[in-house]
This record gives structure tokens, C-alpha cells and sequence, in this order.
């Protein structure tokens, strides 16, 4: 399944004037959405979007790597356009920058063991024990919407993924795209897999991955936001999301 974020009734208009050119700021050890290939060629899937955005709005593009503590104050020294990396959307930065429509939300949701998916669909949803991690919002979300599940709680997330792998709990709850990772790779064994759908709860699990830009530069933001919903209705985002998520996380 692959995300949709964008309202498909609503309309806008490509802006008259796209930017000639849009320099992004973002990492390269962030993988999957930022990273070096085994050839040391930059690649990853904000990497990617950021290319296709460009050629959507006819811009010139082009990419510069920062550490992550040093992008906004590059974007502050106006030494890129806009941040892709990942930002939280914390008071503070909202309080200096603008975000783009949301283009990754980051969902919680159940892993079951193999062959056990069929009792979200029944009664025993309702008795299952199910490991979080301690502390988390997922344990907090859980406590607050579904008191009727027996929580356990583990100190780290391998000891709770651990403890679906060996039976000693029915589920897991966390998050859905590094559960994506562990469901296919080694670490699971083959264990598991999702279960139920993706969970969005608004102050729990609503934030989303958006691109940052300087307050002033309105007309990039509704370019940039012009850009995403096109990527969108073409399917080009869709082969993104694909292509660097194949076990899709929703």
C-alpha cells in the first residue's frame, strides 16, 4: 500500500514563476532517506524526492551535505533553500521556518507472529499481552485507547521485539517503519509480520517527515507543496515510496 497525504479534491494552480534553481540542505548518513551507495554516490529516498521536485517545477536542483546539527544554521546563513532531512516540527523551529505539507507521516502499528494475524480480526485482540518499550508513546497511546491489552514493557526495543520473536508475548506496537526493517531483515528471522493497519492518533503518532524553508520564502513553500501533491497524482511518489520501502509500513 502506498500513502496518500494529499487531499485528492483539492486543487492548486502551478505557480507562475517556479524557482529556476532550489538547493537543498540535507545528511548523508541517514539511510534510507539519505546515504552513500558502495560507490559513494548519494542516494536515498529524500534524495530522490528532492530530484524529482525539481524536475516537476522545471528547476535546476542541487544538494548539499551537512552534519545534521549544522543544517539549520545553514539554513538560517542562507547557505541552501530548504532543509530535506527529517526535522522535527518543534515549537522553536516553527517560531523561525515555515513546513511543507507533511510527505512522510511515521505511523505506529502491530506485529504478530506469522500465522496470527487472523486475531485482530477476532474477540482474542482483546486479551493479547503486548510488548512496548518503556516509556514510549506507543506504551502511552496503548494505556490511554486500549486499557484492555495486558502491557509489557521492556527497557530497550531489542528486549520487546525479543519477546515476540521467542512467544513470550502475542504483539508488538511501535513504530512502523523501523518495524518495515526488522520484519525483513535478519533480526527477525522470519519471524513476524504486521498486523491490523497503521495508526495516525493526533498527538501520539501525527507528526511527519516536511521539508524546512526560511519564513520569507513563501513562494518556494507553495511551490514545494504545488510539486509534492503532483508527485502524487503522477504515481512518481508512489515508485519512491516503493522503491526505498518495499515492505510497505502502512
Amino acid at each position: 500500500m502506498v500513502p496518500n497525504f494529499w487531499d485528492p479534491r483539492s486543487m492548486a494552480d502551478r505557480p507562475p514563476f517556479p524557482p529556476d534553481k532550489i538547493e537543498f540542505l540535507a545528511t548523508d548518513d541517514f539511510p534510507p532517506f539519505s546515504f552513500r551507495d558502495a560507490d559513494e554516490r548519494l542516494t536515498g529516498f529524500n534524495v530522490d524526492l528532492a530530484r524529482a521536485l525539481c524536475e516537476e517545477l522545471g528547476s535546476s536542483c542541487s544538494l548539499r551535505i551537512k552534519a545534521f546539527d549544522a543544517l539549520i544554521p545553514a539554513l538560517e546563513e542562507k547557505e541552501g533553500d530548504a532543509v530535506i532531512a527529517g526535522l522535527a516540527k518543534t515549537a522553536d523551529l516553527v517560531g523561525k521556518f515555515a513546513f511543507s505539507d507533511a510527505y512522510l507521516r511515521l505511523p505506529a502499528r502491530f506485529a504478530v507472529r506469522k500465522g496470527r494475524e487472523a486475531a485482530f480480526e477476532t474477540d482474542s485482540f482483546s486479551t493479547m499481552t503486548v510488548s512496548v518499550v518503556e516509556g514510549s508513546r506507543h506504551a502511552a497511546f496503548l494505556a490511554d485507547f486500549l486499557p484492555q491489552l495486558r502491557l509489557r514493557a521492556y527497557a530497550s526495543l531489542v528486549e520487546a521485539r525479543k519477546a515476540l520473536a521467542d512467544g513470550t508475548v502475542d504483539a508488538h506496537f511501535g513504530d512502523a517503519l523501523s518495524l518495515s526493517f526488522w520484519i525483513s531483515g535478519e533480526a527477525s528471522d522470519d519471524c513476524c509480520t504486521f498486523a491490523g493497519g497503521p495508526w495516525l492518533e493526533p498527538g501520539y503518532f501525527d507528526q511527519g517527515l516536511m521539508i524546512a524553508v526560511r519564513k520569507q520564502d513563501a513562494a518556494l513553500l507553495d511551490a514545494l507543496n504545488y510539486a509534492l501533491r503532483r508527485l502524487q497524482e503522477r504515481g512518481i511518489y508512489g515508485e519512491l515510496y516503493l522503491r526505498y520501502f518495499p515492505l510497505s509500513f502502512y
